[in-house]
């Protein structure tokens, strides 16, 4: 179970930190939340308690991690699938499980394919959300700034 002060990762939204534990009555039924707030969008968002796992929540990695999550932006990309829709929603499938070298593989594959041939506008708005969910874990880690944190990353990907 989660407590105040972790930080955890909310899958699809980024990284944040717990500030608190409130009990809400909402649609007539009270429960336990967790408020989340997350740095890199200045949000604060509530999550039920009882739905954390359902949800994907988890801390976020150690930073003896990092290391791999940079050795695969650094990996050559993926040969993507031609069909546009299909390859959307496979990236779609990656983000949702939160898992943070999956997250990884997106934002390379993406960046490779922008420098090749561009990206449609629906791709490239899933870029730039999957990298800031990737940014705000690697802050957290990190504790660096988020400017630097995006440096990095551009720079790992080949």
């Amino acid at each position: 179970m989660f407590r105040i002060g972790d930080k955890v990762v909310y899958p699809m939204h980024g990284a944040g930190i717990i500030e608190g534990v409130e009990e809400k009555e909402i649609l007539g039924e009270k429960r336990k939340y967790f408020i989340l707030r997350l740095p890199l969008k200045n949000m604060k968002v509530m999550l039920p308690v009882d739905n954390v796992e359902t949800i994907g929540l988890r801390e976020i990695i150690q930073d003896d991690v990092i290391e791999e999550v940079f050795s695969i932006l650094s990996e050559e990309g993926i040969e993507l699938q031609q069909n546009w829709n299909r390859r959307y929603r496979n990236n779609m499938e990656k983000v949702k499980t939160g898992d943070i070298f999956e997250v990884a593989m997106v934002v390379r594959d993406l960046i490779h394919m922008e420098r090749e041939k561009g990206l449609s506008t629906g791709e490239r708005k899933m870029l730039n959300n999957t990298k800031q969910i990737l940014i705000s874990e690697i802050v957290l880690v990190l504790e660096q700034d988020e400017k630097a944190i995006e440096k990095m990353i551009e720079t790992s990907v080949h």
